[in-house]
């Protein structure tokens, strides 16, 4: 077999053979097939598409291209959340303690963050003390006393999509769904989990701009995950502004705890509501979306949300008193409001440029090297429909620098869309996809 030949037959648009793909994979991970010959072949894919059985193939091929996390001695059903990104997406640090509360088993290996803000494990790290790194044997432990651990991504998980996905990123090849589906979800499928539940993002702040983009890649993950035998639900919602209010680490980590208080903003809670109900019903413990609702609002009001965080803080070396006391957080020495320029209703809030103001103040990285300032960061106070008068606060900033401060107000200015007629807010859940289909709402 020569990769001259897969690289002809997919240009020429035919199907590749299981026997092709795994070959493909394996030669390129070990280093036997070079760069350039991976390059024209991932623009043959680009252009000539993959089909539903080559998908699967490639996903497959990708997960046995290394480790493989056997979470098999944890009790019960093992179900993952995936988003497609966005920003101020807080979910895991809230799905994560009120799924485990309603005893599902919440084995969740997250990365850190690069761009806007950082990851799950870069905001849990808000916590002093608190740290991802553990034994696997110990994360099990964890999962099986607390029902909950957060670890951080071994180096050997898909090592295939790592060398894949760098690659297409520089040869304008990453906007492809077959390609964008396999890389998810060989991923998801080599942490271990039975079932998946996949949060895509569609709108100005997601990588799916256009609704029926985000649509169709929830499909093609499905239909991946069906295939691979995993149960694999996909939610579409709206990343057309931030979620929440709050953009930057250890601010959303406090909006977090908010939102387990019940004081959350309404999005984020209805987000999370939304993905638990379905983490509960694939895990076996509701019949119906609507009855694991009534459980997690339930573990919300009664407080064991909050307290299963405390749990989740104390058994991985941080510091839970910051979960009672959010002053303890790191704060930064500048906290100044962003003035409206006029009165009217906000059509608009760029939820890519809130990101880059963000970034701009230390919130994220820019590259893998950079720092994370975990103190600064975003909180909006005007959101898409409302009304704002001339001189009121739409936004703070928090920063520990004046030029960085200055530059991020005028990013988020510009992000604002105020405009004289009112404005309807947009709905936050656009639909869900199941193997039985597609269900818009």
């Amino acid at each position: 077999m020569r990769m001259y030949d897969l690289i002809m037959k997919k240009r020429n648009g035919e199907e590749l053979t299981t026997g092709e793909i795994n070959f493909f994979v394996e030669g390129y991970t070990k280093g036997e097939i070079p760069d350039y010959q991976v390059s024209a072949f991932m623009m043959a894919i680009y252009f000539q598409k993959m089909n539903k059985r080559e998908t699967a193939d490639l996903t497959k091929a990708m997960v046995n291209s290394g480790e493989f996390i056997d979470l098999s001695a944890i009790e019960g059903t093992k179900v993952d959340k995936h988003s497609t990104g966005g920003v101020g997406d807080t979910t895991t640090l809230i799905l994560g303690p009120i799924v485990a509360a309603a005893g599902v088993p919440v084995a969740k290996m997250s990365g850190r963050g690069l761009g806007h803000t950082g990851g799950t494990i870069d905001k849990l790290e808000s916590f002093k003390g608190f740290s991802v790194e553990m034994p696997i044997e110990k994360f099990m432990q964890n999962v099986n006393e607390k029902k909950i651990a957060i670890g951080g991504q071994t180096a050997n998980l898909a090592p295939a999509d790592k060398k894949l996905y760098a690659l297409r990123d520089v040869t304008a090849t990453v906007d492809n769904m077959s390609l964008i589906a396999s890389s998810i979800m060989s991923k998801k499928i080599a942490s271990g989990a039975d079932a998946i539940v996949l949060d895509v993002k569609t709108g100005s702040g997601a990588f799916m701009k256009k609704e029926d983009d985000s649509f169709a890649l929830a499909q093609e993950m499905v239909d991946i995950g069906t295939h691979v035998g995993r149960n694999t639900i996909g939610v579409i919602t709206d990343m057309d502004q931030p979620l929440g209010f709050a953009v930057g680490n250890a601010l959303e980590v406090k909006e977090a705890i908010d939102t387990l208080k019940g004081e959350g903003p309404a999005d984020l809670t209805e987000l999370c509501l939304t993905l638990g109900s379905h983490m509960l019903v694939l895990a076996g413990k509701a019949k119906t979306a609507e009855e694991a609702r009534t459980i997690l609002e339930d573990i919300i009001k009664s407080g064991k949300g909050l307290a299963k965080l405390r749990e989740l803080v104390e058994a991985q070396g941080g510091e839970s008193a910051y979960v009672d006391d959010t002053s303890l957080f790191p704060t930064p020495s500048i906290i100044e409001p962003v003035l409206a320029l006029k009165d009217g209703y906000i059509k608009e809030i760029k939820a890519d440029d809130i990101g880059i103001a963000a970034l701009v103040l230390g919130a994220g990285r820019e590259t893998k090297e950079s720092e994370i300032d975990l103190s600064v960061g975003i909180v909006l106070h005007k959101k898409i429909g409302d009304f704002v008068k001339k001189d009121e606060a739409i936004a703070t900033i928090y920063a520990n620098n004046a030029k960085k401060q200055k530059e991020a107000e005028k990013i988020i200015l510009k992000a604002y869309n105020i405009v004289q007629e009112e404005v309807k807010a947009k709905s936050l859940i656009k639909g869900i996809v199941t193997k039985e289909g597609i269900k818009r709402f």
